[in-house]
């Protein structure tokens, strides 16, 4: 079974459907896609909303871990994105060297803010951490109690790892940068980091046409 973790933003739950619509639709393997909804781990996470922080679930996603029991692996996606491939093809790059594996994007943020007005911050590995493969036994520094406290620095630049040879790297195909990467035809999973079409603002913006498709399939209901 493929574990997979969305981040839910209560503001735009929609994104999450077209995104577990767009991996469900094309996997090969049984899946099983959960949504970090705050909601959901209000019994274990509980930490006091950071200013600089742009969706509900910028912290919450490094529960994974825990929430799978510190076993097997599991992948996180943020939740402005689609997948255009197989899922199994992402699982089949999981590596036991590891404890996370991630696009390793040279990201250099250019805007003041994101989607909704939310502050953009720029930091080192930005956006590493926006599509993450968990090798769960070995990400055990990430309990509750160290989610609830840690610094956002400390948790999306992989510090609880102290060491970034434990970080692997993942094909650019697997997290392409809607507007910041070149244009490119030819990916796996779409991420509108800037806003997608959903926003009047970005609504030309590059892979607009494969959401709003994306999402017209996920509302299909044939009628007898």
């Amino acid at each position: 079974m493929i574990q997979i973790f969305l981040g839910y933003d209560s503001r735009i739950p929609a994104l999450s459907s077209v995104l577990a619509h767009s991996i469900n639709a094309r996997a090969s393997e049984p899946v099983s896609v959960s949504l970090l909804s705050l909601a959901q781990v209000k019994k274990i996470f509980n930490r006091e909303r950071n200013p600089l922080q742009s969706t509900e679930f910028s912290f919450s996603r490094f529960l994974a871990p825990y929430l799978s029991g510190y076993e097997g692996f599991s992948i996180f996606m943020d939740n402005d994105m689609i997948v255009l491939d197989d899922i199994a093809e992402l699982w089949s790059l999981r590596d036991e060297r590891y404890a996370v594996q991630c696009v390793k994007h040279d990201h250099q943020a250019k805007e003041g803010t994101k989607f909704l007005g939310e502050p953009q911050t720029a930091y080192e590995k930005k956006n590493w951490s926006s599509v993450m493969i968990f090798n769960n036994a070995k990400c055990r520094a990430l309990t509750p109690e160290y989610v609830n406290t840690a610094s956002g620095l400390e948790l999306h630049q992989f510090k609880w790892l102290g060491n970034d040879d434990l970080i692997g790297a993942l094909p650019h195909r697997w997290n392409h940068l809607v507007d910041y990467d070149a244009p490119n035809p030819d990916v796996s999973l779409v991420h509108y980091t800037l806003g997608g079409p959903y926003y009047t603002a970005t609504r030309d913006c590059e892979y607009a046409a494969e959401w709003l498709r994306e999402r017209e399939d996920m509302l299909r209901c044939v009628q007898s």
